[in-house]
C-alpha cells in the first residue's frame, strides 16, 4: 500500500501529526500495536485528561538541549489547543497552577481526534505489529521525492516518503509502552539520550525508611529542591519513600545518590518562632503538632534525636545554638532517596531521542531525510501539570505541517 506518510504510533502526537497532514491533503496511515486509540490520553488527569498547562514556557520542560523546544512551543499553543476543544463543544477547568481539565471524561478528547482524523482521510491499522523498516535514500540523499520507506506490519505493507515514530517512552507499561521508538533510532544511528523514570514516586532503603514507613499516608504543603530547581506543593509520605505532587515533580531533576532539600515548615521563620518560646514547657513535637500531624511530628523528632542528638523536649530546655540547629532542620530535611518505583508508575520518560540530531522546526533527523520522532520518545520532558500534552500537541503539528 503506498501512501505519503506512515505514522507509528496513535497517542496525543501521533493522531496530532495524522490530523495535521491529512488536513493538508497527506494521505495518512496511522499504525499502532495496541487495540485502542490513546491509552495515555485516557487515564490521564484521573481521566478527566491534563490536556495542558495555560502557563507553558520553555523553562517548563527537561532535555539535554533546553532550547530544542521553544520553535513548536511557539507554533502551536495552549490556546490553539482549546480552540479545537471549543470547536467540538468540550468544556474544561481549570484547576491549581494552570492545568487545564476536561469536565467530562477524557474519551471526549479522544473522540475528537478521533474524529479530525476520520475527516481528514486518516486510515487507521490498530491491533497491528510492526515488523521490519527498510529505507531507500534518494541519489543526492536531500529531501524531496526519491526517499522511500518500507514497513512490514501483521495488516499490511506500506511505501511512504514520510516515517513518523510517535511510540512515546517506556512509562506505564499496561498502556502498551515499549522501546520501539528507540529500536528506530538505533537502526539509523540516531543517538539516544540517558533514560530514566520522570515524574515518579521515590523510595528509600527499607532500614532508612522504617520509622517513617507507619506515616503513610501523612501529606504535607513542603517546598522540595535539586540543585537550582524547586517546587511548592504538596509531599505525600508512603509505605517505600515518598510521593505526591512536589515529589513527582523533583523526581525528573533528582540524580541517584543525592539529597533532596526538603523546607517542611515554607512559611515560617522557625528560629524566631522558638526564641519566642523559650521560656514554653511544652515537648517540641507537640508544638509543631500545629504544623505537622501528630504522628508525623513525633517520628520527625525522635529522628532529629537519632542523628543530631538534640532530644525531644520541653522548648525551655534548649539552648541559641539548639534552637538554630532545629529551625535549620526543618527548613533544610535532608533525605536521600535509594531510587524510584520504576517505569510501572512513571507519569513521563527523562531522555530520548537527541535533539540534536533532529530539526526544532520540522522534528525531521537531518541525517535521514523523510524520518520524524514526535512526543514522549523525544528527549524533551515536560513537567507535572498538562506540559507533556502540550509537548505532544506542538511537536505532532510540527511534524504534521512538514510531512
Amino acid at each position: 500500500m503506498k501512501t505519503d506518510v506512515i505514522i507509528i504510533g496513535s497517542g496525543a502526537a501521533g493522531m496530532m501529526c495524522a490530523l495535521q497532514a491529512g488536513q493538508r491533503g497527506r494521505s495518512v496511515v496511522l499504525v499502532d500495536h495496541a487495540k485502542k486509540l490513546a491509552e495515555k490520553i485516557r487515564i490521564s488527569g484521573g481521566g478527566r485528561c491534563n490536556f495542558t498547562n495555560i502557563n507553558t514556557r520553555p523553562e517548563n520542560f527537561i532535555s539535554d538541549n533546553p532550547d530544542f523546544c521553544r520553535s513548536a512551543l511557539a507554533r502551536y499553543t495552549p490556546q490553539h489547543f482549546i480552540a479545537l476543544l471549543t470547536k467540538h463543544g468540550i468544556g474544561y477547568h481549570e484547576k491549581t497552577l494552570g492545568q487545564l481539565f476536561c469536565d467530562d471524561e477524557s474519551e471526549a478528547v479522544i473522540a475528537m481526534l478521533r474524529k479530525e482524523c476520520d475527516e481528514a482521510g486518516v486510515k487507521r491499522f490498530m491491533n497491528c505489529e510492526i515488523g521490519e523498516i527498510k529505507y531507500t535514500a534518494a541519489p543526492d540523499n536531500k529531501q524531496g521525492a526519491g526517499h522511500k520507506f518500507h514497513v512490514s506490519t501483521s495488516r499490511e505493507d506500506f511505501n511512504a516518503a514520510s516515517l513518523v515514530i510517535a511510540t512515546g517512552g517506556l512509562s506505564i507499561p499496561k498502556t502498551g509502552a515499549t522501546p520501539f521508538g528507540y529500536h528506530v533510532a538505533e537502526q539509523f544511528g540516531i543517538p539516544i539520550t540517558r533514560l530514566k523514570p520522570g515524574l515518579v514516586p521515590l523510595t528509600f532503603a527499607p532500614d532508612d525508611w522504617k520509622p517513617y514507613a507507619d506515616l503513610t499516608g501523612v501529606s504535607l504543603d513542603v517546598i522540595v529542591s535539586f540543585g537550582k530547581q524547586s517546587f511548592r506543593e504538596n509531599m505525600l509520605v508512603t509505605h517505600r519513600g515518598l510521593s505526591g505532587p512536589a515529589i513527582l515533580q523533583i523526581s525528573s531533576y533528582w540524580q541517584h545518590g543525592e539529597a533532596l532539600h526538603i523546607n517542611l515548615l515554607p512559611d515560617c521563620e522557625m528560629q524566631s518562632l522558638l526564641t519566642e518560646q523559650k521560656a514554653g514547657k511544652k515537648l517540641l513535637s507537640n508544638f509543631l503538632i500545629q504544623w505537622f500531624p501528630k504522628n508525623f511530628s513525633d517520628v520527625w523528632c525522635a529522628q532529629l534525636g537519632e542523628k543530631s542528638g538534640i532530644e525531644n523536649k520541653p522548648l525551655n530546655q534548649y539552648n541559641d545554638k539548639q534552637r538554630k540547629l532545629i529551625a535549620m532542620q526543618l527548613h533544610d530535611w535532608q533525605v536521600t532517596p535509594s531510587g524510584t518505583v520504576g517505569y510501572t508508575k512513571a507519569e513521563v520518560t527523562c531522555g530520548g531521542i537527541d535533539t540534536r540530531a533532529l530539526s526544532s522546526k520540522t522534528m525531521e533527523c537531518i541525517e535521514v531525510p523523510g524520518l520524524f520522532f514526535i512526543g514522549e520518545v523525544v528527549d524533551v520532558t515536560g513537567q507535572l501539570g498538562g506540559y507533556n500534552f502540550q509537548w505532544a500537541w506542538a511537536s505532532g503539528y510540527a511534524a504534521g505541517q512538514s510531512v
